[in-house]
């Protein structure tokens, strides 16, 4: 009887301890706020920290001498020969004479510019000269500029100037005429070195509207034209202003210059000078100088170029009617650098 009453025990307590394992863990609830009672919040830092704000400055670094210089100089040198020749056999059926002709050109400029003072200069000498069969040497080209000027800077287009200026020539000039007999090679001299010669003195504003732009207003203007070859005297119509007999006049004039250096094309290059000279003790519409000289420069290569060149002048004291010349060339011209 007891052995049954105790298996019956042991069976009862099993069936307990089944029934509370036998319990889902969802069933199980837990108390957030009793676990946040238990937070312990860390301490706040006892050291104070301070924050300061960003700056930057430039710091200076030592550098090492480079040796570079400034130069407020700008130089330019162009050289140029150009040759034409021409050769006919004796019994060439269209006609023609046997020709050759030597042409050169000397062209240095240089401009110093540290604002607001500009100085520019330049130095053009040109000289030709042709032999044809049965004629003397004859000149084609000949003539010295030397050109000085001064500026300093007004306003942004504006500039106050003075310039000098120089322009003679080289060699002898010559009218040629044919004899009774029919000979070409008659010469009558109608100019030589400093006959004539002028110097032009000129103070005015200058208007720069571009970099290849130049306008030169003479309001204060002085040339002095020199006849020191008193054997052209009469050769010529107007003896260049200059009195018989006298080697020097001087007029005081209004004069403007204006100039003109473009690429106008790739390897083309379009260079212009005008002058006009008004003079004050002897006004008269007849009696304003006009001068315009050009030369359109096409680049074949680096040594190769084509040069057209002309030159349109009306100067009452050598001709009363307006004066042109011509040229056209191949030859090599070099620039420096």
């Amino acid at each position: 009887m007891f052995k049954y009453s105790f298996s019956i025990s042991i069976l009862a307590l099993l069936l307990l301890c089944d029934a509370a394992f036998a319990q889902k863990p969802d069933t199980l609830k837990i108390d957030t706020n009793l676990l946040k009672s238990y937070r312990i919040d860390p301490p706040k830092n006892a050291l104070p920290v301070r924050s300061r704000p960003i700056i930057i400055r430039p710091e200076a670094i030592p550098v090492t001498e480079l040796g570079y210089q400034v130069s407020y100089w700008r130089k330019s040198l162009t050289v140029g020969i150009n040759v034409n020749q021409a050769a006919f056999s004796n019994n060439w059926s269209g006609g023609g004479i046997s020709s050759i002709a030597l042409g050169n050109n000397f062209d240095f400029k240089a401009e110093y510019n540290q604002q607001p003072l500009d100085y520019t200069t330049e130095l053009l000498l040109i000289y030709g000269i042709s032999k044809s069969k049965g004629l003397v040497s004859r000149k084609t080209n000949d003539r010295i500029f030397f050109d000085n000027k001064l500026s300093t800077q007004l306003s942004k287009h504006w500039y106050f100037f003075g310039s000098i200026s120089f322009e003679s020539q080289f060699a002898k000039g010559f009218n040629y005429s044919n004899d009774a007999s029919g000979n070409p090679n008659i010469q009558t001299l109608i100019s030589n070195f400093m006959s004539p010669g002028y110097i032009t003195e000129s103070l005015g504003f200058e208007y720069k509207p571009v970099k290849y732009v130049d306008i030169r207003l003479g309001t204060g203007t002085a040339r002095q034209t020199f006849v020191l070859d008193t054997t052209i005297y009469h050769n010529i119509s107007g003896n260049y202003g200059v009195t018989p007999r006298s080697k020097f006049h001087n007029d005081l004039a209004f004069q403007i210059v204006s100039t003109i250096n473009k690429d106008i094309a790739t390897n083309m290059n379009l260079q212009a000078r005008y002058a006009l000279f008004i003079p004050y003790n002897n006004f008269g519409w007849d009696r304003i100088d006009h001068r315009l000289d050009a030369t359109l420069l096409a680049k074949v290569n680096r040594l190769i170029n084509v040069a057209l060149t002309g030159t349109m002048l009306y100067d009452v004291t050598t001709s009363k009617d307006i004066q042109f010349s011509q040229g056209l060339a191949l030859g090599i011209v070099y620039k420096f650098p």
